[in-house]
């Protein structure tokens, strides 16, 4: 079983990209504007007419993703995705639920009752989810699942990993609070299954690649999924042995850029 899935975050108006999520360069760099989100979705549009969600995963769907819960979810995300008759896949970071840039409870039930996926990216965001304990890990995603159900009315079952630090141990320790669909960071079409949970990856889009990406992404073109393949493998090094100077290398060089 496979699956073509897209991490997109927050798609911001007139270039404010400190007005939906989290702030800095670092989470910049993954925010696109409205102008630009809307020629990537149209470019998906020209190139399949595949685009659908967890809830059936037959063939090879195309399934668009969005993490960290920004307000920019609810507009003019899913607006955009509804003009389309798609749906979206939105995970929430619990801890920064009704803040500023973050959406509110009832936009949450909005999406929801609007046919979008809501899904947990954890309680607080951590930095490297693959570092933290089995006590923390469960916390994490059992906190969060049980916020967002209380809130929705019903089981939250689905989830992405934030920061991009995965392992064996984040998938299990989702499975056993009750994930069903875990997304991945990992640039890859392959479904698999960790203790009753599917593990799916993502192709991620960020600020500046063309909507050639998304249509690439979309259709599994090799020439755009193996060239960020081969990127990711070789950043998963750096960030193995690089462990936190990694982070901290990265945050000098949004900075200096910023």
């Amino acid at each position: 079983m496979q699956a073509l899935a897209i991490m997109y975050h927050d798609v911001v108006e007139n270039g404010d990209f400190e007005s939906s999520g989290f702030s800095g360069e670092g989470a910049h760099v993954y925010k696109l504007r409205r102008e630009d989100f809307v020629r990537h979705l149209d470019a998906i549009a020209r190139a399949t007419l595949a685009v659908g969600t967890v809830r059936q995963l037959e063939g090879r769907p195309v399934l668009l993703t969005f993490d960290d819960g920004g307000v920019s979810f609810h507009h003019p995300i899913a607006d955009l995705l509804e003009s389309r008759g798609w749906r979206g896949h939105f995970f929430i970071t619990t801890d920064r639920i009704g803040t500023p840039g973050f959406l509110t409870e009832p936009q949450l039930r909005e999406l929801h009752r609007r046919g979008h996926i809501v899904g947990s990216h954890s309680c607080s965001h951590p930095t490297r989810m693959a570092a933290l304990s089995r006590a923390d890990l469960d916390r994490e995603w059992r906190q969060s699942l049980a916020r967002l159900s209380a809130v929705l009315g019903e089981p939250v079952k689905a989830a992405s990993v934030p920061g991009g630090y995965f392992s064996r141990e984040v998938a299990e320790s989702a499975a056993a609070a009750g994930v069903e669909a875990l997304f991945t960071s990992e640039p890859t079409a392959a479904i698999e299954m960790i203790g009753g949970c599917r593990v799916l990856g993502r192709y991620v889009i960020q600020r500046g690649m063309s909507p050639a990406w998304s249509a690439g992404f979309a259709t599994g073109s090799p020439s755009y999924c193996w060239r960020q393949s081969a990127l990711w493998k070789a950043k998963r090094i750096a960030k193995s042995l690089g462990g936190g100077k990694y982070l901290q290398l990265r945050q000098a060089i949004f900075e200096r850029k910023g």
